[in-house]
C-alpha cells in the first residue's frame, strides 16, 4: 500500500482527464474504476457508441434514397444490424484501450473496484479480490451520473429500458416509443427511425429540447417530423407494463399506447451513493449533487468533486474542463473556466448546437439585444452538399454588440459552434465575426452572414 498525491474515483471523461493532467503536473496518481474498462458512461455506453450508430444509420438512410438526387441509384440495400453493432463495439474498444494506454504512458496506477472514502485520505476499494486500501493526500470524486428512472415505469432490461439497452437492440423494433424529447431521446429515436422503426416521442413539456433556444427547437421538431418521428407533447407517462411481448404505455388523460420497445430518456442523476459521503459529512444539495467551492473543494478538507456529481450541465466536455481545473488548483495554478461558454450539441440530422444565452433568457433578464439569422438554404456549400435545412442565429448586445449567444441547426452544427465559442471567449462582437474572412464555399460562411444580419447587412438574403 503506497501513498499517492491524488486518488481519482471514476475513470470517465472527467476522471481520466484529471488523472492525466495531474500526472503531467508531477503528481503520483491512482484511479479507482468499478468497471473493467476505462472511459465511463460516455465512452462505453453513451457518447461514443451512440454517435457510431447515428453515423451508420444515417449512411443507411442515405443510401436508401437521398443519393438519387446526386445521380446515384443503389438497389438491393440490406441492413446488417449485427455488423453495425460490431463496428460500434470496435470503436468503443479502441477508445477504452486508448485511455488504458494513456494511463500507462503517464504512470497512473489503476485499481478495479468500487471506491468508498473511509476517511479523508483513505479510499477502500472493493473488487473481485476483496478489499484494499488506497491512501492519497487528496481525493477527487468523478463518479459521473446514471439514468434517471421515471416514476411508475420499471425497467426490465429488455423491452423497457434506457439508452443503454437502446444501443444494443438485436432487431429493429416495429414501434419504438421514446419518453423524453431531449438530446438522448431524439438521437436514439433518430437511429431506429432511420433503420425502419416507427418512432413516437412522448414529452411532458410543450416543446422539445428544453434549454435550447425555442425558435431553433421548433425548427428541429419540424425537420424531425418530416423525417418520420411522431411527437406527442404535453404528455405525461404514468406507467408501463409488458404483456405477450408488447409494452403498454399508460398516459395521463389518454388511451394506452402499445409498442415493441420503450426507451425512457428523462435525464440523469449524480452517482453519489456508496461513496461514504453521509458518514463523512460531505454536503449535498437538494438534487443530491455535491456542493463544491470555486476550487472544486467539498466541505471536507482534501476531498474534491467534478463533473456530473456537481452542479452544471451533465456533459463530457464540461467534466473534462472541471477535471483539468481541479488538479491545476491543487498544483497551485490559477485556471479559469467560463461555464457560460460550454456548448451543447444534439447529434440528430441536422445537428443542433448552441452556446451562451437563448433569446428567452435575454428577454427574461431584460438584456437589450439584436438578433441576426441566416438560412443554410442560401449557403452555396450547403446547396452543393444537399444539406440546406436549418439556420444560424446570432444574438448580440444591442448597445455593445458583444455576442451573447449563437444557435445553429444544420449540417455540422457541432463543428461550426466552435467558432462561436472561441469568439465569445475573447469577447467578440457581431461586427468582429462579420469582418473576419471566411473561406468560400463553406458552411461557416453562414455564421458570418448571421453576424452581418445583426445589423441588417447580410449579403446573400
Amino acid at each position: 500500500m503506497s501513498e499517492f498525491d491524488l486518488a481519482v474515483i471514476g475513470a470517465g471523461p472527467g476522471g481520466y482527464v484529471a488523472a492525466i493532467r495531474a500526472a503531467q503536473l508531477g503528481m503520483k496518481v491512482a484511479v479507482i474504476e468499478k468497471e473493467s474498462t476505462f472511459g465511463g458512461t460516455c465512452v462505453r455506453v453513451g457518447c461514443i457508441p451512440s454517435k457510431a450508430l447515428l453515423e451508420s444509420s444515417w449512411r443507411y438512410a442515405e443510401v436508401q434514397g437521398s443519393l438519387t438526387e446526386h445521380g446515384i441509384t443503389v438497389s438491393d440495400v440490406v441492413l446488417d444490424l449485427q455488423k453495425m453493432h460490431e463496428r460500434k463495439d470496435a470503436i468503443v474498444r479502441s477508445n477504452t484501450d486508448g485511455v488504458s494506454y494513456l494511463f500507462r504512458k503517464n504512470g497512473i496506477t489503476s485499481f478495479t473496484g468500487t471506491g468508498r472514502i473511509s476517511e479523508p485520505g483513505r479510499v477502500t476499494v472493493t473488487g473481485a479480490d476483496g478489499e484494499q486500501e488506497v491512501r492519497a493526500k487528496n481525493i477527487l470524486i468523478a463518479t459521473g451520473s446514471s439514468v434517471q428512472q421515471l416514476k411508475g415505469v420499471k425497467f426490465d432490461g429488455e423491452l423497457i429500458g434506457s439508452s443503454t439497452e437502446a444501443l444494443e437492440y438485436d432487431r429493429v423494433p416495429e414501434h419504438l416509443v421514446v419518453v423524453g424529447a431531449g438530446a438522448i431521446g431524439l438521437e436514439l429515436g433518430s437511429v431506429w427511425q432511420r433503420l425502419g422503426a416507427k418512432v413516437t416521442v412522448l414529452e411532458y413539456l410543450d416543446r422539445i429540447l428544453p434549454g435550447m433556444d425555442a425558435e431553433i427547437a421548433r425548427e428541429a421538431q419540424k425537420v424531425l417530423r418530416r423525417q418520420g418521428l411522431e411527437f406527442r407533447l404535453g404528455t405525461a407517462v404514468t406507467g408501463a407494463t409488458v404483456k405477450d411481448g408488447k409494452v403498454s404505455v399508460s398516459i395521463d388523460g389518454a388511451d394506452d399506447l402499445t409498442c415493441d420497445r420503450l426507451l425512457v430518456a428523462v435525464g440523469r442523476k449524480p452517482n453519489t451513493e456508496g461513496l461514504g459521503l453521509g458518514e463523512l459529512g460531505v454536503e449535498l444539495d437538494a438534487a443530491g449533487r455535491i456542493n463544491v467551492d470555486g476550487r472544486f473543494a467539498t466541505s471536507i478538507d482534501g476531498i474534491y468533486a467534478i463533473g456530473d456529481v456537481i452542479s452544471g450541465p451533465m456533459l463530457a466536455h464540461k467534466a473534462e474542463e472541471d477535471g483539468v481545473a481541479a488538479v491545476e488548483f491543487l498544483a497551485g495554478q490559477q485556471p479559469q473556466v467560463d461555464y457560460g461558454l460550454v456548448p451543447s450539441i444534439v447529434y440528430t440530422a441536422p445537428e443542433v448546437a448552441m452556446v451562451g444565452a437563448t433569446e428567452e433568457q435575454l428577454k427574461e433578464q431584460g438584456v437589450p439585444y439584436r438578433s441576426g439569422s441566416f438560412p443554410f438554404s442560401a449557403n452555396g456549400r450547403a446547396r452543393t452538399a444537399g444539406t440546406t435545412e436549418g439556420k444560424v442565429k446570432l444574438l448580440a448586445h444591442a448597445e455593445t454588440d458583444r455576442v451573447l449567444g449563437v444557435h445553429i441547426i444544420g449540417a455540422h452544427a457541432g463543428d461550426l459552434i466552435a467558432e462561436a465559442v472561441a469568439a465569445m471567449a475573447f469577447g467578440a462582437t457581431a461586427e468582429d465575426i462579420a469582418l473576419t474572412v471566411h473561406a468560400h464555399p463553406t458552411l461557416a460562411e453562414a455564421v458570418r452572414e448571421a453576424a452581418l444580419a445583426v445589423h441588417g447587412r447580410a449579403l446573400h438574403i
